[in-house]
């Protein structure tokens, strides 16, 4: 089954020798940002886990992929994170795919900063995360949806709080302006709001965007933070365990290209449910 013949490929994990996580020199330009080693230099760490930075090794990026059914965009996904000029990993979580995502994946773990990492059956967006959270060796983590919705090209405006000793966690905002974003369900924009604006008033954040796939964080905040939920709870309880151990919090708005229902969009109103419950959960009981 194409299952077996992934898990005698893609399963092997290679490490490639450890280099720099570096944006080539016009990316730097074009972003206004200091080589890493001066961010780590100069950088002023006070979070609850880290102390400042004396590591003089280069900081390296670990994208942690979530796959459930994306057999139409897989591949395409992979190749823009590929472009992305940083030292990089990327660790693929197949959740139980059934579409032929699978088949994709056996080619795509054969590049040597690709793993995967496969569930047997569906498990959630939450239990993938949490499988390629434990399999993380870079500086800075951030998560990154399979399907196109998201552009990869962002992702130096995304770490450069992070990489100048600013912030421990980083927020992409859908809603911030700036940036391109589809138009898209009313709704959906409406019920977003609202979730974060009652995660706010616990948190007593003031997030634009709770409910957005792109978190970035450093990664030794994996020490301290233990994270349970299966779905899409996992990012209101991310947010309540963040604001809980005190964190150092920015936000970078980002553009987005969102799909319809009939291009494979997955969450539903039962999703936005759990989600104002797991708000009330994981800052009041939690």
């Amino acid at each position: 089954s194409s299952w077996r013949r992934l898990a005698t490929t893609a399963r092997i994990i290679r490490c490639p020798p450890r280099r720099c996580f570096r944006p080539d020199e016009s990316v730097k330009r074009r972003n206004g940002m200091h080589g890493i080693d001066d961010a780590a230099r100069d950088s002023d760490i006070t979070s609850p886990v880290a102390s400042p930075r004396t590591d003089p090794r280069p900081m390296k990026l670990s994208v942690v992929m979530p796959v459930f059914n994306e057999v139409t965009t897989i591949e395409e996904i992979v190749r823009r994170v590929q472009n992305v000029q940083i030292e990089k990993e990327i660790v693929i979580v197949d959740d139980g795919s059934t579409d032929g995502s699978s088949d994709k994946l056996a080619k795509l773990g054969a590049q040597e900063n690709v793993r995967v990492i496969l569930h047997e059956r569906n498990r959630g967006k939450g239990a993938a995360l949490r499988s390629g959270f434990a399999e993380v060796r870079g500086d800075i983590v951030i998560v990154q949806d399979a399907d196109l919705e998201y552009d990869p090209r962002d992702y130096i405006r995304l770490i450069e709080p992070i990489v100048d000793g600013k912030a421990d966690v980083v927020f992409g905002s859908r809603f911030m302006g700036g940036q391109s974003r589809r138009v898209l369900y009313f709704w959906h924009a409406v019920a977003n709001r609202m979730l974060t604006l009652v995660s706010n008033m616990l948190t007593n954040l003031n997030l634009t965007d709770m409910e957005v796939c792109y978190k970035v964080f450093r990664r030794e905040i994996l020490d301290q933070a233990r994270f349970r939920e299966n779905r899409f709870g996992f990012e209101p309880e991310f947010t309540a365990r963040i604001a809980r151990l005190g964190y150092r919090v920015y936000e970078v708005g980002i553009s987005y290209s969102g799909r319809t229902y009939d291009d494979g969009k997955k969450i539903g109103w039962r999703d936005g449910c759990r989600a104002l419950w797991c708000i009330v959960r994981y800052n009041l009981w939690h």
